[in-house]
């Protein structure tokens, strides 16, 4: 069942939606994190990817804008055709200007500087799911609740 989560979009709002989807097949019992900012209208996508960023090659393996906002990963990989998973949204958070919404935008967007493990990739971590596990245990207001299946996001911070 597909849903609009565009229609979520607050364009007078700060907005910080948390989505997953399996990833690509043969590994597809794992999950695949990713962030959606909203700055009052400015959406984009935040993501650790198993391979390093060619466009800003400073982000290394954090990604922003490498896929549409709300869509899955490839069913296969590499993605063949236009077969996608669907994402489910884990949770989100929303506010004004002095909102923890906005504060976690202002957090997500300096991960590019402050995420410990952005030269590091490994599929049992550090990862997506440990980039996603980094950003949640900064912000319990979320109360997602992570199963085994997003493997790496028990990696250990050193």
């Amino acid at each position: 069942m597909e849903q609009n989560f565009e229609s979520m979009i607050k364009k007078d709002k700060y907005q910080v939606f948390v989505f997953a989807c399996p990833a690509s097949i043969p590994i597809s019992f794992a999950k695949h994190p990713w962030f959606v900012l909203n700055k009052k209208g400015m959406i984009s996508r935040w993501e650790v990817m198993h391979y390093k960023n060619k466009i800003n090659k400073n982000f290394k393996y954090l990604h922003v804008n490498n896929r549409e906002p709300f869509l899955g990963i490839g069913l296969t990989w590499p993605s063949i055709g236009k077969l996608f998973w669907e994402p489910k949204l884990l949770g989100y958070l929303e506010g004004d200007e002095n909102s923890k919404a906005r504060n976690v935008i202002d957090f997500i967007e300096k991960s590019k500087k402050s995420y410990p493990y952005i030269y590091r990739y490994s599929f049992f971590g550090p990862n997506s799911n440990t980039y996603l596990h980094w950003v949640l245990n900064s912000f319990p207001e979320f109360k997602i609740k992570l199963s085994w299946r997003f493997i790496g996001n028990d990696f250990k911070f050193k």
